[in-house]
């Protein structure tokens, strides 16, 4: 036996055996020899430390790599991503302010519904966006799409005037609030893409003779209405965000209404837990829970006979806990079934569209096997469904694309709860 000694260590700490023979089998080896304890301590934690230190940011340092959230994260399932891989690649030397991992998180939230150190994503990533918003280090598709927002008041960058121009041509009334000068029961808060998007507006005339035909009594803004900024606070861009709040809280205070009525589920979100923090309190209900409600009253006397599979927005389920309204829909539609796909409700798969990402696509290519609402499309297709509903106006377009680059188009049509309901009701689809 030869001893050797560290010279930073005590002598009667160091035992090292050249040769070792346990039940005699020869173990002799490196790694068999027992040094002092290794240091730990030696990493440059200015990374972390950096994150930490924000507002929003202190929980990134509360993970201790148990991994639960990475089995759940949709862009892993695509990619190589997660809380705990992000925390890993911090520690060893990444500056997530500057890298492209810092724009790949959707804020699905289905890693905080895991995480037993709750870990916060929904706060950490937009907080680490933020500064590096201000730093100028944005993916140049997500930096148009803010430059758009500010002049226009919407993402797409379309004329703030013709708002309501997808209600030309409608054989139903859609007023303006401002016409009306007077109380209504239901101010519609239509947003963005179902103003503009050819689908959304779709789906947005669907719903407005599906209200017609309840006997609601409703309006809309228009011209007045601005984009509700839930996504742009999410990608980091809070002074826009707190533009447009301003703006529409000024608006909505000006009308009186017994409900605020939202299509869109980020914009539901931010009327619920970013507004009120800023004198903006409303009754704020989701057109699928409002519609569910009065089920009973919607006269679906019309055959849909069709295999309908359903796709739970982030924003409306794992953010605010609905998830059998737009079920309870489906399920009213005369001679159409059902058929879920194997990641639902709590544990749903993301579209791709939060947290910017709606912007994001072509960054995420660059990082990605495929989009994220490409590989919920594919799972869509495994049911055997005919059609997959939707109650969010971001994944119209994102999952018809997806049926179209995965070749299903043909095999798998999209389409919003509004436009199943208007056929079950039959009124007109065009």
């Amino acid at each position: 036996m030869t001893q050797r000694v560290n010279p930073k260590v005590e002598p009667e700490r160091v035992i090292e055996l050249e040769e070792v023979v346990l039940e005699g089998m020869d173990i002799s080896g490196h790694w068999n020899r027992m040094f002092e304890q290794r240091v730990i301590w030696d990493y440059d934690v200015d990374a972390m430390d950096r994150i930490i230190d924000l507002d929003g940011g202190e929980s990134f340092g509360w993970c201790y790599q148990c991994a639960q959230c990475v089995a759940v994260c949709p862009v892993d399932h695509v990619g190589s991503y997660g809380p705990r891989k992000l925390v890993r690649w911090v520690q060893t030397g990444m500056d997530l302010f500057t890298s492209p991992e810092l724009w790949l998180c959707t804020t699905c939230a289905n890693c905080l519904r895991v995480c037993p150190k709750e870990v916060n994503l929904m706060e950490v990533m937009p907080a680490v966006r933020k500064e590096a918003v201000m730093a100028g280090h944005v993916p140049a598709e997500l930096q148009d799409v803010f430059e758009k927002t500010a002049r226009y008041g919407n993402p797409l960058g379309k004329n703030p005037k013709r708002r309501h121009a997808w209600t030309k041509g409608l054989e139903v009334e859609v007023p303006l609030i401002s016409d009306l000068g007077r109380k209504v029961e239901v101010l519609w808060w239509v947003s963005d893409y179902p103003a503009y998007h050819p689908r959304g507006i779709d789906a947005s005339r669907a719903l407005a003779r599906v209200l017609h035909r309840l006997g609601v009594d409703f309006a809309i803004l228009g011209p007045e209405e601005r984009h509700d900024g839930d996504s742009m606070l999410r990608a980091g861009e809070e002074g826009l965000f707190e533009m447009l709040a301003e703006h529409n809280i000024e608006v909505l205070n000006r009308y009186e209404f017994d409900v605020l009525l939202t299509t869109d589920p980020h914009a539901y979100n931010a009327f619920l837990h970013e507004y009120p923090k800023r004198g903006g309190t409303y009754n704020v209900v989701h057109y699928s829970r409002f519609l569910a409600d009065r089920i009973d009253e919607l006269g679906l006397t019309e055959e849909i006979s069709q295999k309908i599979t359903f796709h739970d927005p982030c924003y409306l389920g794992r953010h605010n806990g609905e998830y059998d309204a737009p079920r309870e829909l489906i399920s009213a539609l005369p001679g159409a079934e059902l058929v879920e796909m194997w990641r639902i409700r709590e544990n749903g798969y993301c579209c791709g569209g939060g947290g910017g990402g709606m912007w994001l696509d072509g960054h995420a290519a660059d990082h990605q096997r495929m989009r994220l609402s490409e590989k919920r499309v594919l799972e869509a297709v495994e049911t055997g469904a005919d059609t997959l509903c939707v109650v969010c106006p971001y994944e119209v377009s994102r999952f018809e694309d997806a049926v179209k680059s995965t070749n299903n188009d043909g095999r798998l049509q999209v389409l919003d709860i509004a436009e199943l309901l208007a056929q079950a009701m039959g009124l007109p689809t065009d």
